[in-house]
């Protein structure tokens, strides 16, 4: 078993300033930061408790070991389609 975990995070710049980070593997986990590097010690952290209350409840902790990323580019859809 590994010692570490991996988790893809996405970060998206809001409006207003600073970035919701979305861990997809864990289903709500999101966090927000107002620069990169604050978005990514929130996002750190928002695992960490994801993880020890999955522990805590005997659940799986899952990885991102499998999982990748890749985009996806479509046309632009009519608005009156």
């Amino acid at each position: 078993m590994d010692k570490n975990l991996n988790y893809n995070a996405i970060f998206r710049a809001e409006p207003k300033g600073g970035f919701t980070v979305i861990v997809p593997s864990l289903p709500g986990c999101v966090t927000y930061g107002r620069t990169l590097q604050e978005g990514r010690e929130m996002a750190i952290d928002a695992i960490k408790g994801y993880v020890a209350s999955l522990r805590k409840h005997k659940e799986p902790v899952p990885t991102d070991k499998e999982n990748f990323f890749t985009s996806v580019e479509i046309k632009k859809v009519p608005a009156h389609a």
